[in-house]
């Protein structure tokens, strides 16, 4: 099998290096215009989600491609994510998705993170009253599991799951998860949760893997810490190829935005660069630090997680 790519259980590809959507503005033209640079680029993984409001523009930017022959549709692979205002009826919510989107099957369909909001709820970050103290990731796990035998994803999986989450997930699941999206990076490089998802034919798929530069919540830490950069010069790098190599070198597939052609250019050229066994030792003793912690998900009346040791059960 080709080194730039991992196969799931369900037997589909994956490719290593993904290119996410996510845009603060949600500007359509911007994202289209993209996505068509990515294409040509040779970029054949896309994530997105519905709270992104990505869907759109990338459905039409995909859309365009395949008509002009310029790629197929089983070439690419496309990710997106059940909202948590729509854990009450997947299927619907993924029907819409496509429709949206123009696409008859989505390759990866995740629960975007393990937390149920009240229908309707359209904002990233949820007021205290639009909260389910009910979890029900079990009645959630199903609809996504009629999901993936109606066809209309290849795939399923989750998002943002700790180990513990994965382990109770298993416990029910008839249809055991292909993918667990997590933030993933040279700084929260997650070992347990690999190990888990290792014994359990789960592949991680890193979000962040540069830390998130460039969003509200991100941070530069990841590209601007004096050993990635060290091992950038070494290798004749830049300090996100360091991190993208990195998190392939683990079996992981990476998903990084940018929506400058140059560094889509400079991020697709990471599988040139080879990290030594003491690269990967002076990664491994870097101190962590998680960047996306969901304290939104957060409060001590209405949401099921009193803290955030609660959420990430521990493993934070």
């Amino acid at each position: 099998m080709r080194s730039d790519v991992a196969r799931l259980r369900c037997g589909k590809t994956i490719p290593l290096l993904g290119m996410g959507t996510y845009c603060p503005q949600k500007d359509r033209e911007s994202t289209i215009s993209a996505v068509h640079q990515a294409i040509k680029i040779g970029y054949r993984h896309f994530d997105t989600a519905k709270i992104y409001g990505s869907e759109e523009a990338l459905g039409t930017a995909l859309g365009q491609a395949i008509a002009c022959g310029t790629v197929q549709r089983e070439d690419i692979f496309v990710t997106s994510k059940l909202w948590s205002s729509d854990h009450h009826d997947p299927i619907s919510a993924l029907t819409q998705t496509l429709k949206t989107m123009g696409l008859e099957y989505l390759d990866s369909y995740l629960v975007h993170w393990p937390i149920k909001l009240k229908p309707g709820v359209s904002e990233p970050i949820p007021k205290e009253e639009e909260f389910e103290k009910d979890l029900g990731i079990e009645e959630t796990w199903q609809g996504m599991e009629r999901c993936f035998e109606m066809g209309l994803c290849r795939s399923i999986g989750v998002s943002n799951f700790s180990s513990k989450k994965i382990f109770d997930l298993l416990d029910f699941a008839s249809v055991s998860p292909s993918v667990n999206q997590v933030e993933m990076h040279p700084l929260w490089r997650q070992s347990k949760l690999r190990k888990v998802c290792e014994e359990n034919r789960i592949h991680v798929s890193g979000y962040s893997p540069l830390g998130g530069p460039g969003n509200c919540w991100g941070s530069t830490a990841v590209i601007e810490h004096p050993v990635i950069k060290s091992i950038a010069l070494k290798h004749n790098a830049t300090p996100a190829q360091v991190a993208l190599r990195w998190g392939m070198s683990k079996g992981a597939s990476v998903v990084v935005k940018s929506f400058n052609g140059a560094r889509m250019r400079e991020n697709k050229r990471v599988s040139e660069i080879k990290l030594d066994d003491q690269d990967l030792s002076l990664i491994d003793q870097l101190e962590e630090r998680k960047i996306m912690r969901g304290d939104f998900l957060v409060n001590q009346t209405t949401s099921p997680y009193k803290s955030i040791q609660q959420l990430w059960d521990d493993e934070i």
